[in-house]
């Protein structure tokens, strides 16, 4: 197992349970105990954790894993939501992304549509993620719009009242959302306040909203609510989703698409 396999591990594990034990997380990931000390380590030196005698305990009272450890997470389920999230945008559109793992693939999967390859602009994308905005300002045919604001180092997405005045001015036909959670009751969240208070601006500034969210994140809460399901057009998931917590989507007037 590599380094960035042995870390991604390490923060998801600390992310789940707070604590690990230097001994337990060696058996769990199969090397030794030298190893996992020098990772919490290289890890504590990053400020992703905190040392303590036989262990490490997760930084700061909330938790939330930074964005460039998500990336191996269900990579190919997120491919393919992806995938099918472009399917459903219209040349000539602006596109609202919010950050996150999910929103960047919708990004990618955009940027390699053939028929988005001409026009002026064939595409334009509004977000506050700096990742998104950074890799799609090198295609020609898309007109980048980046918002305002502070930088979030866990997500790379810009919060703050600068992100409002943008957001204020500009109207959207289709807002992507990434989220943390999304329930059929309690809506779409995510971990941190600023964050879900910018990507409630684009959905109140689009004319349809989509959730792209993997079945790890249906059926569950998180901290910041973004919009209530309400709010919310389509949701576009993966195969692994629970038809019974699909069917609460639909009957909540939420379409809902399987990405195969």
């Amino acid at each position: 197992m590599s380094r960035d396999a042995r870390w991604q591990e390490l923060l998801e594990l600390l992310a789940a349970h707070g604590r690990l034990d230097v001994e337990k997380a060696a058996a769990r990931l199969g090397v030794s105990s030298a190893t996992i000390r020098r990772d919490f380590d290289g890890l504590a030196e990053q400020q992703l954790l905190v040392r303590t005698r036989g262990g490490a305990v997760a930084h700061g009272v909330s938790y939330e894993l930074p964005l460039r450890y998500k990336t191996a997470r269900r990579a190919s389920e997120k491919q393919r939501i992806a995938e099918a999230v472009a399917a459903l945008v219209a040349p000539g559109e602006a596109v609202g992304l919010t950050g996150g793992t999910t929103t960047t693939e919708v990004a990618r999967a955009l940027a390699v549509r053939p028929d988005l390859g001409s026009g002026s602009p064939a595409l334009t994308v509004v977000t506050n993620a700096l990742n998104i905005a950074n890799e799609l300002a090198v295609r020609p045919q898309f007109k980048i719009v980046v918002t305002g604001g502070v930088a979030r180092a866990q997500s790379y997405e810009l919060i703050g009242p600068l992100a409002d005045g943008v957001l204020g001015q500009i109207t959207l036909d289709v807002a992507v959302l990434g989220v943390v959670g999304f329930d059929p009751v309690h809506g779409a969240a995510a971990h941190d306040e600023a964050e879900a208070a910018i990507n409630r601006l684009l959905c109140d500034r689009a004319q349809r909203v989509i959730v792209a969210a993997d079945s790890s994140k249906l059926g569950h809460r998180a901290f910041a609510r973004i919009c209530g399901t309400d709010r919310v057009h389509t949701l576009i998931t993966d195969a692994a989703a629970p038809p019974e917590t699909l069917e609460r989507f639909e009957e909540a007037g939420v379409g809902t698409v399987v990405a195969v």
